[in-house]
């Protein structure tokens, strides 16, 4: 299915290019999010007069996410988790319990915007975890995991 993308697409393209995918990636994921629409003529009509409107809004995300970058960039997110006495914990800190974290301190991380290289957490200690907040911006923070004796 040809389709035009109306923002960025990590290993796609960039706005305003025209694609061609899998029926079920668009009709399942980029259209229905609001990321790419059917390339017709009258779409792509349609697209060339908000074009720059739609460059607009993109460049304005990719500010505020540069913005954001810059102030959560180096931050540390602490977190206790029950652990036995070797320091391995009793379950596991995923991304969701980091976004949690962070969102507390005043960022607002999706779960989904947490990404965790070596899978879960599962023992005590300082790891470096990235948090993609735009397609283009990536910051690295530091989860900091201390163990709660049961």
């Amino acid at each position: 299915m040809q389709i035009i993308l109306l923002d960025k697409v990590v290993n796609l393209g960039n706005l305003g290019e025209v694609v061609k995918v899998k029926d079920g990636y668009a009709r399942n994921f980029l259209i229905p999010s609001g990321r790419a629409r059917r390339a017709t003529a009258v779409a792509i009509k349609e697209f060339e007069a908000k074009r720059a409107e739609l460059e607009k809004v993109a460049a304005a995300k990719l500010a505020e996410s540069q913005a954001m970058g810059a102030k959560l960039g180096g931050t540390v997110a602490k977190l206790t988790q029950k652990a036995g006495v070797d320091g391995r914990l009793f379950g596991s800190v995923t991304n969701a319990d980091i976004a949690i974290e962070l969102s507390k301190q005043g960022f607002p991380v999706v779960k989904a915007q947490v990404r965790m290289p070596n899978g879960p957490i599962k023992i005590v200690g300082d790891h470096a975890v990235s948090v993609a907040l735009h397609t283009d911006v990536t910051v690295e923070i530091t989860v900091t995991v201390y163990g709660e004796t049961a």
